[in-house]
């Protein structure tokens, strides 16, 4: 068995709608390390998209895996439920910002979370629409499609779309948009698209994902959580991508000194299993009837257990302080670069969220550099992911538990594939 069968079997057998980053297939993986069918060596900054802030198989989590498939693998919870669900929702709860009560629900990914959240959202305030930003990722679903503000590749083929979505600009130094500009067009949408009177919700990621790394303005959050007040609209965080210590906290929602009404997250929540939520006010969780809200696989035991040991894990080691170390330093490193590399029109980010985005000498967005970037460095042996509305964004999403002398290598592959 070999990279260039398997590629031959994957073409023939499954559709060319799953695009695929990586010209080689998986065998084994450690930590931050993964090796191919052929045996090759790779560092993994891409960590499954964000999945795995604790790595690879950390032994904390794969003995909780191994322990509960000793006991039972599935009952579905709204059958015959189980402690640890409720456990670890009580986990959440307290986890979460804001010191009102509240209540978690669970499911399966993130796009399932995101639906489930709008459906809360329209159940506790009796209105239909909602309100997204240009360049944001909310998951590959109808409605979550929908919510999504990014047409390629996304979108394409796959409408009509769900009604009453509505987007507005997202801040963006380098596109020359403010948070105040954003805030307006929000204004501006109540005067010429929906009465504000009919919006259930607003939702943002605190720090866009594919959009580009971008972290919203402290000015905005506020902005918002004020406007939201105004009028009745629930104000909902898509934690997906920046949850469980990524930004340097818990929760990325920590940084701006307001509590959402409703949070979703997922990815690095189980450390590789499928496990994603809603956490919200209490009174507003309980507004969809009993039986409105549920998967049969919501909340599955196996990655009830891997979640609690995640958890476990970031508070033991420090994670979320490990976060704040690494991303500093790959920072420190990207900035030392921009007197070689001039390409580099950015370095942003909160903790270890961190981007790189590249501009060509007339200031345009160079996706092609991007690219090549990262075809060297996978070349060398390191994984990187792009991302941002033109593609012409590095983003990094290593294991927060990633070894030093790993951590140096991968920097000096980026150093010398940055420079070519």
């Amino acid at each position: 068995m070999n990279n260039e069968s398997l590629q031959r079997r994957g073409a023939a057998a499954t559709p060319r709608g799953i695009a695929i980053s990586c010209p080689f297939y998986a065998d084994r993986a450690s930590n931050a390390e993964l090796w191919d069918v052929e045996g090759r060596r790779y560092i993994d900054f891409a960590a499954g998209i964000a999945v795995l802030n604790t790595g690879h198989r950390h032994p904390r989590v794969t003995q909780a895996i191994a322990a509960q498939l000793e006991r039972f693998t599935h009952t579905a919870y709204q059958v015959v439920p189980y402690e640890s669900y409720v456990a670890l929702a009580e986990r959440i709860n307290a986890a979460t910002p804001g010191a009102h009560a509240k209540k978690t629900a669970f499911f399966t990914t993130g796009a399932e979370a995101v639906e489930n959240a709008v459906k809360i959202a329209r159940a506790a305030t009796g209105r239909p629409a909602v309100i997204a930003f240009g360049g944001a990722f909310h998951g590959r679903t109808l409605l979550t499609m929908a919510l999504t503000g990014k047409v390629a590749p996304y979108k394409v083929g796959f409408g009509p779309f769900p009604g009453d979505v509505y987007h507005v600009p997202y801040p963006s130094a380098l596109q020359g948009v403010t948070h105040a500009d954003s805030l307006k067009a929000i204004l501006n949408l109540f005067k010429t698209d929906v009465d504000p009177h009919r919006v259930a919700a607003i939702i943002i990621e605190p720090v866009q994902g594919e959009g580009g790394f971008n972290p919203a303005p402290v000015a905005l959050m506020q902005g918002l959580r004020a406007l939201c007040d105004q009028y009745g609209i629930l104000l909902v965080a898509d934690e997906v991508q920046t949850g469980f210590a990524r930004t340097g906290k818990l929760f990325a929602m920590e940084h701006f000194g307001v509590a959402p009404d409703i949070m979703t997250f997922a990815k690095s929540l189980a450390g590789g299993m499928p496990l994603s939520g809603v956490c919200g006010r209490a009174e507003i969780m309980d507004a969809p009837a009993p039986g409105g809200l549920g998967s049969t696989y919501a909340g599955n035991p196996l990655a009830l257990a891997a979640a609690h040991a995640v958890l476990d894990v970031i508070a033991e080691e420090g994670l979320a302080e490990r976060a704040h170390a690494l991303g500093e330093r790959l920072r420190s490193r990207l900035d030392a670069m921009r007197a070689h590399v001039p390409q580099i029109a950015e370095v942003r980010g909160l903790g270890a969220m961190v981007a790189v985005e590249f501009a060509d000498a007339s200031g345009a967005p160079d996706a092609a550099f991007a690219g090549a970037v990262q075809q060297r460095a996978l070349q060398k042996g390191l994984l990187l992911l792009t991302c941002g509305m033109y593609g012409n964004v590095i983003r990094f999403l290593f294991p927060l538990t990633v070894q030093d002398d790993v951590f140096e290598e991968a920097l000096a592959i980026l150093q010398a594939s940055l420079q070519g």
